[in-house]
């Protein structure tokens, strides 16, 4: 494959992923060109790059979702690649295809290894085929509700009914039993068809407590696959997200290299390039489950870059001029211990329900071993046309122990008013025995969260100012009633304070 170097490279996206990848442009001498809708004329992507254009409306249908428009600023303002960070077109084969057409260099795998990765029944049978493990169940699409109903009998209850092109939880059904597996069936080709416009489903055993770990890969075009450990992404609620580490607390050196060997094999079934990422169901007897791949840049990034010292945009845009890997997997080994919690405006105390407003207050907190990406300032307004996630908080540090405690401090210096918001929950985590003990899966929400246990850190100005009043009543009578109004005041003040970190 011949090389090609990128000199103007154009992000397809917006908000933090956007500032992430223009980051590593900028320390690699890549001049960078923003897009943005009406709702983000005024966003830190659009400052952050050298060159910004106007893609419509809000909207992401008018906006971030016009792949022709973005292609026709690439013509007219000589870029030589487009970064699709994740979401919107990250995973749309159409557009690579086009970019391809264009000249222009997409910085992801090929369309035709997205097609095949992102049809669920297809890609079982790829992987099967390198005897990558699978969950008993169908390895083809089905949309008769009859046939369906025999294959779950077969399989045995409970089953999963699952939409074959779709993700994020949508047209996925849990059935316990057959007496309700018509309607269940009903309402997963429903909402398949309504968010993805296709009805077919496929039927596998349900695993009733897994946990979800994933493996990162970096795969060049000279069939160079590597894998760059896993990531612990169980706690999730909707299906989504919020705290992942790296590595995983349960995993043996030797789980570990089956897992990351089987990520492999799954790569070289979709002749895969790029960085990509093989989601896996891990049961409670260790036994792992090939899920999904995804294939484009996660969100939790970051926990693998910091255990690896990669810079896993930069591998990217390698891979894409044409480089191939610049390790091998020999040379990767895990440095300490990251974690990350998603900053997302949403409320813990009311079924997570997403929360808009404005930043009132935003200050982000320092020091060794804190990142934080984001796309916020001071005064910024939540927009609602899009996801919700303010920012990403990562720590890392020697142990995992360590990396909790760090977790909990830049948890407490982190300061968000405005909105509600996941912070205090991500405090509850860290404080959580069984997530201390590396010991829950995917359901960790909702078998151990109780919102009434969410609780503000103690303040010692607070504590120092309340031991004061004591002191002082025991030896005063004359003031002690000012005195008290005064402490009570500075201690609702503070707790208030506390209270808009939600």
């Amino acid at each position: 494959m011949s090389q090609q170097t990128i000199k103007k490279l154009l992000v397809a996206n917006r908000g933090e992923i956007a500032i992430r990848v223009m980051r590593t442009c900028r320390e690699m001498g890549i001049k960078t060109v923003a897009v943005y809708s009406d709702a983000d004329r005024n966003a830190l992507h659009v400052r952050y790059a050298d060159e910004a254009f106007r893609l419509g409306p809000p909207a992401s249908k008018d906006s971030y979702l016009l792949g022709d428009k973005i292609i026709e600023i690439c013509k007219a303002n000589q870029v030589d690649a487009v970064h699709p960070g994740y979401g919107f077109l990250s995973e749309r084969s159409e557009f690579a295809s086009k970019l391809a057409e264009a000249g222009i260099l997409f910085v992801g795998p090929s369309a035709a290894s997205m097609d095949l990765m992102g049809s669920k029944i297809a890609s079982k049978q790829a992987v099967a085929e390198f005897g990558v493990p699978l969950v008993p169940g169908l390895k083809e699409a089905i949309t008769d509700i009859e046939d369906a109903k025999k294959v779950a009998t077969e399989i045995g209850f409970p089953v999963l009914i699952k939409a074959s092109a779709g993700g994020g939880g949508k047209g996925m059904r849990i059935v316990s039993n057959v007496e309700e597996f018509e309607s269940q069936m009903n309402m997963a080709q429903s909402e398949a068809l309504s968010s993805f416009g296709d009805d077919s489903v496929f039927i596998e055993k349900y695993v009733a407590a897994p946990r979800h770990i994933e493996i990162q890969l970096m795969a060049d075009n000279y069939g160079n696959v590597c894998y760059l450990f896993e990531r612990e992404c169980s706690i999730q609620r909707r299906h989504q997200k919020l705290v992942e580490e790296a590595p995983s607390a349960v995993l043996t050196e030797e789980l570990r290299k089956k897992m990351g060997e089987a990520a492999v094999n799954v790569a070289k079934a979709a002749k895969y390039s790029g960085a990509g990422t093989v989601e896996f169901l891990l049961d409670e007897k260790l036994n792992f489950y090939f899920l999904e791949m995804n294939t484009r840049l996660q969100v939790e990034h970051p926990v693998t870059e910091l255990i690896t010292g990669l810079d896993l945009v930069k591998e990217q845009i390698r891979v894409a001029e044409g480089h191939p890997l610049s390790f091998i997997q020999d040379d990767l080994k895990i440095n300490g211990h990251a974690i990350e919690l998603r900053v997302c405006a949403e409320d813990p105390l009311n079924n997570f329900l997403p929360d808009i407003g404005t930043l009132s207050t935003y200050r982000v907190p320092m020091g060794p071993g804190v990142r934080v990406d984001d796309c916020m300032e001071e005064g910024m307004e939540i927009p609602i046309y899009y996801d919700n996630m303010i920012a990403k908080l990562i720590v890392w540090a020697e142990t995992r122990d360590l990396a909790m405690a760090k977790m909990k401090r830049a948890i407490t210096e982190y300061k968000i008013s405005g909105v509600a918001n996941t912070l205090q929950f991500g405090y509850w985590v860290m404080e959580n025995e069984h997530f201390i003990n590396g010991q829950f899966d995917t359901k960790f929400i909702d078998n151990y969260f109780k919102p009434e246990e969410l609780k503000v850190p103690q303040n010692p100005k607070l504590e120092e100012a309340m031991s004061i009043l004591v002191a002082h009543l025991h030896h005063s009578k004359g003031n002690s009633s000012v005195i008290a109004e005064q402490t009570n005041e500075e201690a609702s003040q503070w707790y208030q304070n506390r209270r808009q970190m939600r």
